[in-house]
């Protein structure tokens, strides 16, 4: 039965990204195959060596990561002291790439040894240089094509207070006004829409 009302028209969803659809089916082909060679590794070299290694990349990977946060913290206060003593903080080489080298701690710490590979791999300052080079160079040009309404437009607006320069109607009311004579609230007002 037709009622003569108009069907409603829904946008068309935005279609999704390339990375949120293979990504789930990624991360479950890698522990599938960290799996498989652990169990590879185990059948070779026994279980007790396999795990002598996983708890080995954990500790290593804990002191990577304590030493990068170290050198992260002092790198900061340097610049904060600097900053207050009304020098320009000035960037230092041994501060560069430690979020790359607490990735790979963390890579490290994870259990599998692929993960531990690709945690080794990110502690080789070649490919940390050539890793933070292509991740600025990407993060500059998805700056640079920001449409409006988009992350990037977010960060070109994030001074202004009112961007859009909406006002709402509205009444002010003091609870003051309202009191009776001896201080007690007075009635309210009519809702009217």
């Amino acid at each position: 039965m037709t009622t003569g009302a108009p069907t409603p028209t829904f946008p068309a969803r935005p279609r999704r990204s390339r990375l949120r659809t293979y990504l789930p089916l990624g991360i479950a082909a890698w522990l599938v195959l960290e799996i498989w060679l652990l169990t590879m590794v185990a059948g070779a070299a026994g279980g007790w060596a396999v795990f002598l290694l996983l708890v080995a990349g954990f500790v290593l990977g804990s002191v990577v990561i304590k030493r990068a946060g170290r050198r992260a913290f002092r790198a900061l206060s340097e610049a904060l002291q600097q900053q207050q003593s009304g020098v320009l903080p000035q960037g230092e080489r041994g501060s560069e790439g430690n979020g790359l080298v607490m990735l790979g701690g963390l890579l490290l710490m994870l259990p599998g040894l692929m993960s531990d590979a690709f945690g080794l791999v990110l502690l080789i300052p070649p490919v940390q240089k050539s890793l933070s080079r292509y991740a600025e160079r990407t993060f500059e040009h998805k700056m640079r094509e920001a449409t409006p309404g988009t992350l990037g437009d977010a960060f070109q607006q994030a001074r202004m207070h009112r961007p859009d320069g909406k006002v709402v109607p509205g009444e002010v009311i003091r609870d003051d006004e309202r009191r009776g004579p001896e201080g007690e609230p007075g009635p309210r007002p009519p809702l009217t829409g």
